[in-house]
């Protein structure tokens, strides 16, 4: 069997930097300390990256390029079961680029790209929502009037964005640890989803409920991402 090529040092200094900014905190970690994670000298990673701005900027296009893809996905959607597994992709990917949230409001002071960038990255949710909301409208599954779509799928967006700062908030020696992140992304997924509720059908209403309950106690008990 032929062997793997050795991951690129590039490669293997954005996995480590994106395991030390999720554990720790963007601010919290500097390029010393990523070089030292890895066992190489501050000058071997300045080649690849001269600055830590870059590091968190090729981390930025890796989440982005994500997001595009799975945001892509909403035009899938039909049913409550495609919306719980969409929005709980969402969530999964915001996890594992979770230091971008922990962190939003000092990275954008800090970073011109982000600043600019993370605007487009809220216009690209909304889209994204409001496509899943005609699915759902298409289907019979909604009653809503056309004016209300956009507030309701910004009000998405802002929970989707502020989801994991909020938890932060109520248990900040925990709630960013992995063992504590499926609850974290469930609860993220149906309070999300759980703005439909008014706009759903009766039927469709109590089946949200149902499927809460249901994908709850899987998630809770499925091995939490790394």
């Amino acid at each position: 069997m032929a062997k793997k090529a050795p991951r690129r040092t590039a490669e293997r200094i954005l996995e480590a930097a994106l395991d030390l900014f999720n554990r720790f905190g963007e601010p919290n970690v500097s390029t010393t300390l990523v070089a030292g994670e890895l066992g190489i000298s501050p000058g071997n990673l300045y080649y690849h990256y001269p600055a830590k701005d870059e590091l968190i900027n090729r981390l930025y296009a890796g989440y982005e390029a994500d997001l595009d893809e799975l945001l892509h996905a909403a035009e899938g959607v039909h049913d409550l079961e495609d919306a719980w597994f969409f929005m709980h992709s969402l969530f999964e990917l915001i996890w594992r680029y979770r230091f971008l949230y922990r962190d939003l409001n000092d990275l954008l002071s800090k970073n011109r790209h982000l600043e600019t960038q993370f605007q487009l990255v809220l216009k690209h949710k909304a889209r994204g929502i409001r496509t899943l909301i005609a699915g759902l409208s298409r289907a019979g599954h909604l009653d809503i009037d056309m004016r209300e779509i956009d507030a309701l799928s910004q009000s998405m967006v802002v929970v989707l964005t502020y989801w994991l700062s909020y938890e932060y908030v109520r248990n900040p020696r925990e709630a960013l640890e992995p063992a504590h992140a499926q609850a974290a992304l469930l609860r993220g997924a149906q309070h999300t989803l759980q703005l439909l509720a008014p706009y759903l059908e009766p039927d469709q209403r109590r089946h949200l409920l149902t499927l809460t309950h249901a994908y709850g106690r899987e998630d809770i008990a499925a091995p939490t991402p790394a």
